[in-house]
């Protein structure tokens, strides 16, 4: 067994049906979209077939597809863009404790602009309660985002029930749902979702294409002014390459969705039941049902993640400890923090996301090579020390 690669929240490897959807518009169809000349039409069909790809997998209408770079910009987009377009009915977001850092901060923005956010805290799972959510919502809200599924802890969040609220009191609802499009069923229409973010990347496309689903009819100011692409919503000239690779990742995540999620689910769970089996004092964090099928993140009592993170990559294993855009960082996780977790636990923070094509050797290879890592560190670990010698003098 060479490795095992367990940091597909932060990147993964384009698939080779997308590589070879792609390669034909980097030099053969280069042409741009917006001429009107032969070349710059085909390149616009192959934008079209991507829009339509996207819009079934999520089942929507092509027209509400709105590509733009990456999941950030998709959540700035709609964040900025639709509280901006409804500031006239009021100035008041609501958004959950464990939000994406692109949400929170896009929110921070407009704050100096006049607007005031909420934050609807989460449980012990990190779930919201849609009551929250409905108990914050006053005659001056006129956007609530709450993400799908959350890409530190894996958990799928009570959407169609806050949506409904939402609709019921006249408000823009939208969800990030970088972490749960083309890993999970996503049905825009059943849901109620007035816009959604999601990324190519995390369903094996390339970096760099994304997309924004803003239901027909709602308004959003751009952010990008420049030009006339995407239905005047979002200028620049289109990243066709990538567009295309996001529509036949798309297509191809919508086909192969229920295999998928049922392989990945079973391996997630031998996962965790090995890492809690395998090594005392670890936390689960996140819901154990609830949860992405290829998501699987704890706590390591007495150590941190970092160190356990570096452990593992001398033996083959690459991993994650927090998110991906936070985790240079050495403040203590805003979303553990907002789930109740002691900040000297959540500090021991791993995180492992599946690859499609993860099978049970690699997992047995992680819970093999797992603990003696964990023995290690705590054999360095003055806390661990501490707490062994408190378990003595209890059990004396």
């Amino acid at each position: 067994m060479s490795g095992f690669y367990a940091d597909r929240q932060a990147a993964a490897p384009v698939r080779p049906e997308v590589l070879e959807a792609m390669l034909p518009f980097f030099a053969e169809n280069f042409g741009n979209p917006q001429s009107l000349h032969s070349a710059g039409q085909r390149a616009a069909r192959a934008l079209q077939a991507a829009r339509e790809q996207v819009a079934r997998l999520i089942n929507c209408l092509p027209e509400e597809i709105i590509f733009v770079s990456s999941g950030s910009e998709a959540n700035n987009l709609a964040i900025k863009g639709l509280a901006l377009a409804s500031q006239a009915r009021g100035k008041q977001i609501i958004i959950s404790a464990i939000e994406h850092v692109s949400v929170i901060r896009a929110a921070r923005f407009l704050e100096k602009l006049g607007f005031k956010t909420v934050q609807v805290p989460v449980d012990g799972y990190g779930l919201v309660d849609p009551g929250k959510v409905a108990e914050a919502i006053n005659a001056d809200t006129v956007l609530v985002s709450v993400m799908m599924a959350n890409n530190e802890v894996g958990t799928i969040e009570p959407v169609a029930e806050i949506a409904r609220f939402c609709r019921s009191k006249g408000v823009i609802f939208h969800s990030d749902a970088v972490a749960a499009a083309g890993n999970i069923p996503v049905d825009v229409r059943a849901l109620g979702l007035e816009a959604m973010s999601l990324a190519a990347d995390q369903f094996g496309g390339p970096k760099g294409a994304a997309a924004l689903y803003l239901k027909k009819g709602t308004k959003i100011t751009p952010l990008v002014d420049g030009g006339v692409q995407e239905n005047n919503r979002r200028a620049g000239t289109e990243n066709v390459p990538a567009i295309v690779g996001l529509g036949r990742a798309a297509e191809l995540a919508r086909l192969e969705m229920d295999n998928k999620v049922r392989r990945l689910t079973l391996l997630r769970d031998r996962l965790i039941r090995g890492a809690l089996t395998g090594v005392d004092e670890v936390v689960l964090t996140g819901h154990p049902e609830k949860r992405l099928p290829h998501h699987a993140s704890f706590c390591v009592k007495f150590i941190e993640g970092e160190a356990m993170l570096l452990g593992l990559d001398l033996n083959g294993i690459q991993v994650a400890s927090g998110s991906a855009c936070t985790s240079r960082s050495l403040r203590t996780s805003h979303v553990l923090t907002a789930m109740g977790l002691d900040p000297a636990v959540a500090q021991g923070s791993l995180v492992l996301t599946l690859l499609d094509g993860t099978g049970e050797e690699q997992v047995d290879y992680f819970l093999e090579k797992f603990p003696p890592v964990v023995r290690r560190l705590r054999e360095m670990s003055p806390l661990y020390t501490r707490y062994l010698e408190e378990r003595k003098d209890v059990h004396r």
